[in-house]
């Protein structure tokens, strides 16, 4: 009886995590197939699923429009800002961490309540210093104005992890003659890897999904792929063809970033798990 409970059990295990697995990746297959459809197959209703495939699509949106600079400038954008947000918010959620002063609580609210604003109320305020600086329609503009709304994602989520780790290996690095710096790069740093690696997968994914200040900010030089996606939709109608097309190839970035970053999240779970 305990053998057959085990593998009911086991069967509904597998049975759920195939329904799970088909939930998440239907939209994406979906995108995928569709990309591969010509134009009357793609609006076809009721939907075809047996069809000639085809990748003009593809040719075409890197042939005949600006594909290929939309996906730079969304590479540069998000690499820039998911880096500078890395470098400061992780400083700054280990000083909030490690070192107890008056007010270290509400500092942390006050950068977390940031991250709570709506990004709607902040487009004009932006845009405006942003044109008094000369650099609308540029990357910075974009980097800047991620690195902004990343930041206090960064120094929240890191300040967990950094508080997890015992008070007692820095400070015998401390005791050691490590600086607090160093304390900080050898030995705070390596231990909190599977944090680092989870929070740049996600600060590099919202900065290369977003879209409100891509669209506002930038015009015809530093558009990134969302607002290239767009223009696929015309007065005449949309494009399915090529906006899933476009689609499908921005997502490839993000599982190539994640995949290499995901071998150093595993790396970061089991070091030290022998020992």
């Amino acid at each position: 009886m305990i053998g057959i409970s085990r593998k009911i059990k086991r069967v509904l295990f597998i049975v759920a995590v195939v329904i799970v697995f088909t939930i998440i990746l239907f939209p994406p297959i979906v995108l995928f197939i569709t990309s591969i459809k010509t134009e009357l197959d793609a609006i076809a209703f009721p939907p075809k699923w047996i069809f000639k495939p085809t990748f003009s699509n593809y040719v075409n949106i890197i042939d005949a429009t600006p594909f290929e600079k939309y996906a730079m400038n969304s590479l540069i954008v998000a690499a820039l800002s998911t880096g500078l947000s890395l470098a400061l918010g992780s400083m700054a959620a280990f000083s909030l961490a490690w070192f107890k002063f008056k007010g270290a609580d509400n500092i942390a609210f006050w950068i977390l309540s940031v991250r709570m604003m709506p990004p709607v109320a902040a487009i004009i305020p932006i845009y405006i210093i942003m044109k008094n600086l000369r650099i609308l329609d540029t990357p910075w503009c974009l980097v800047i104005t991620y690195f902004t709304f990343n930041l206090p994602f960064v120094v929240w989520m890191m300040k967990g992890f950094f508080e997890d780790i015992p008070r007692e290996i820095p400070e015998s690095a401390l005791i050691d003659g490590c600086s607090e710096f160093a304390a900080f790069r050898k030995i705070a740093l390596p231990l909190v890897a599977p944090g680092l690696a989870a929070t740049a997968i996600l600060v590099f994914i919202f900065s290369w999904n977003e879209f409100l200040f891509a669209l506002i900010l930038t015009g015809t030089r530093a558009g990134t792929l969302p607002v290239g996606i767009m223009a696929f939709m015309k007065e005449t109608g949309i494009n399915w063809g090529y906006m899933t097309a476009g689609g499908t190839l921005a997502l490839i970035p993000v599982i190539v970033f994640t995949v290499i970053v995901q071998k150093h999240l595993v790396k970061g779970l089991t070091l030290g798990a022998i020992k």
